[in-house]
């Protein structure tokens, strides 16, 4: 995460403002795009062109014609209370380029969306997306039920999908039933709030309310690591004495829902549905940041200022002169991510302040004993720390649902 946050905000997206845009999709729609990832992809490319093309209308208005802008999208399979949820997060240059003289690129920025604009743009992907599906007869309208390729080919797979997204259990005892939910108000009623820059149509939900200024890469780097974050952080979990799990809610739900308590099979079920199937890409570019765009080199280069350690040195050959620089490496030491992610310099001495160095990785056991031994440590391993144990009656709560 932290790495691939890393590259995104120095050698992908440009200095220029960038909006964060997530679509949320109906419940159907979340299970058809669990395992077809081709389906997946094209309702994605909808989605992003539908943006894009946004972006270059807006654009006009301003008098900017010939516009492009670009996209980076995670795509998300979780939602706060490990469910399964298939949505996206992108992260949209504020703006579009456009080429003048001499093949240099400007940057014309535009104004925030309006509400209003939102609710059009949302309007536009339904449609489209409502289109798409009926071409690939998934159409829910439709009096002919469409095959499930996922349950034909593994039921279980299939029900342990489908109980995920609707926040239910698929498996032991407690088969059908909700996830247990441990809050203040068990009996209210779920509340759609509403929010600026946001909108809902028919199981759609658009946000995009997020941006960024240019100058403000830092902040830039903490939302491209909340957008590829993982799952689930280890600190909202804990295991409780009787053997099962809590999962703490991030934020309180509308009915007062800040736990969800799980059964050991219950949590690996939840894990399961969560696990995308192997080989197929999370992290998708459209537009001038894709692949292949013409302007893609000149757009990732734009308002960057080229620093000593950020350009590849050259080193010098047996004739004197300089061989040409050597490429810079693709992945990030575990140093380097700890220091930028967490202000940590791990290789700084705790003593003298200089720095410090991998000088061998000693693997034998005769040879880690004589090292131990040299330094007068045990050469035993000590008891691990046990894990986060915790009662379910420490926590403050006035109910517990099922």
């Amino acid at each position: 995460m932290s790495e691939s946050a890393a590259r995104l905000a120095d050698h992908v997206l440009p200095h220029v403002p960038v909006r964060q845009w997530v679509l949320s999709l109906p419940y159907r729609l979340r299970y058809l795009l669990a395992w077809n990832h081709d389906l997946c992809r094209a309702v994605l490319g909808v989605y992003a062109h539908a943006l894009l093309a946004f972006q270059r209308r807006r654009a006009r208005r301003c008098s900017v014609g010939d516009g492009q802008s670009g996209s980076v999208t995670a795509i998300q399979r979780f939602g706060g209370g490990l469910n399964l949820n298939v949505h996206f997060h992108t992260l949209v240059l504020d703006g579009v380029f456009t080429e003048g003289q001499e093949e240099t690129l400007r940057f014309q920025p535009t104004p925030p969306p309006t509400d209003e604009e939102l609710g059009v743009v949302l309007a536009t992907i339904c449609a489209r997306v409502r289109r798409l599906l009926r071409r690939r007869g998934l159409d829910a309208d439709s009096d002919v039920t469409p095959p499930d390729p996922v349950a034909e080919e593994s039921p279980a797979l299939a029900g342990i999908s489908s109980a995920s997204i609707e926040g239910r259990v698929a498996l032991g005892r407690r088969a059908g039933a909700r996830v247990w939910r441990v809050g203040e108000e068990p009996d209210a009623s779920w509340v759609l709030s509403g929010a600026p820059r946001h909108a809902h149509l028919d199981g759609f939900d658009l946000h995009a309310n997020v941006a960024v200024p240019a100058a403000d890469r830092a902040r830039l780097e903490r939302l491209c690591r909340y957008v590829l974050r993982p799952a689930v952080s280890q600190d909202r979990l804990r295991l409780l004495d009787d053997g099962r799990v809590l999962l703490a809610l991030k934020t309180a739900w509308a009915d007062g829902t800040r736990h969800l308590r799980f059964e050991p099979l219950e949590f690996l079920e939840k894990l399961t549905a969560l696990t995308p199937r192997p080989r197929i890409n999370l992290v998708l570019y459209h537009g001038v940041l894709a692949p292949h765009a013409r302007w893609r080199a000149r757009v990732v280069a734009y308002g960057a200022v080229p620093t000593a350690t950020s350009l590849p040195k050259s080193r010098p050959d047996s004739s004197g002169g300089h061989a040409p620089a050597e490429p810079t490496h693709r992945h990030w030491s575990w140093a380097r991510l700890m220091q930028r992610a967490f202000e940590i310099d791990v290789l700084a001495c705790p003593r003298c302040g200089g720095r410090l160095r991998l000088i061998a990785t000693v693997e034998d056991p005769g040879e880690i004993q004589a090292v131990l031994a040299v330094l007068a440590l045990p050469a035993e391993a000590g008891d691990r720390a046990p894990p986060s144990r915790g009662s379910l009656d420490a926590i403050p709560m006035a109910s517990v649902r099922a």
